[in-house]
């Protein structure tokens, strides 16, 4: 198994800026915005983006929940391991707002799918978004295509994209690491 950097430190942090700007761009005040980070892996990102947004654009509210889409998949009971389920954690409505998807891979696009029908519990969103901080192009299974994305990878079906951030393993950092 061997591993290359796709993205250094510094260059996630170009990236988080540049996202957070085109946020901005978009959505303004965020007054009508939500952002949601798909549990487990897309919450890191979405946290970093609200805490850029909040303090180094002065965005004065910026509402955050957390998704979890494990039995949503469509994969759901196609394992022989049981699937950990995280926690939902989204405390308002998403009726009539811009939902905001945040993810940190988007590879086949069938989590999104699962989102897309696990939001629905919460409202009916006016509109939804997707940010992804790396978008796998040649690998997706359903028409899904990102909004807002960090960096585009090509890679084949034995690579893998794996994104490490500070709060969890230390750096931020993404590999494409090889089988």
């Amino acid at each position: 198994m061997s591993q290359k950097i796709l993205l250094t430190s510094k260059e996630v942090n170009i990236i988080l800026h540049r996202l957070a700007c085109q946020l901005i761009e978009k959505h303004l005040d965020f007054s009508d915005t939500i952002l949601v980070g798909i549990q487990p892996r897309g919450t890191f990102l979405a946290e970093r983006l609200k805490e850029l947004l909040l303090k180094e654009y002065k965005v004065q509210d910026v509402a955050l929940g957390y998704l979890d889409i494990t039995f949503f998949r469509d994969d759901f009971r196609r394992t022989e391991k049981p699937l950990e389920a995280n926690k939902t954690q989204i405390n308002f409505l998403v009726e009539n707002k811009k939902v905001i998807f945040i993810d940190d891979v988007l590879y086949t696009g069938r989590s999104i799918r699962s989102a897309l029908t696990a939001i629905q519990s919460f409202g009916r969103p006016s509109e939804i978004e997707l940010l992804v901080l790396i978008d796998r192009r040649f690998s997706r299974h359903l028409p899904i295509q990102p909004d807002y994305r960090g960096r585009q990878v090509d890679s084949i079906n034995n690579e893998k994209v794996k994104v490490c951030w500070k709060e969890q393993e230390g750096e931020d950092v993404v590999y494409l690491v090889t089988n």
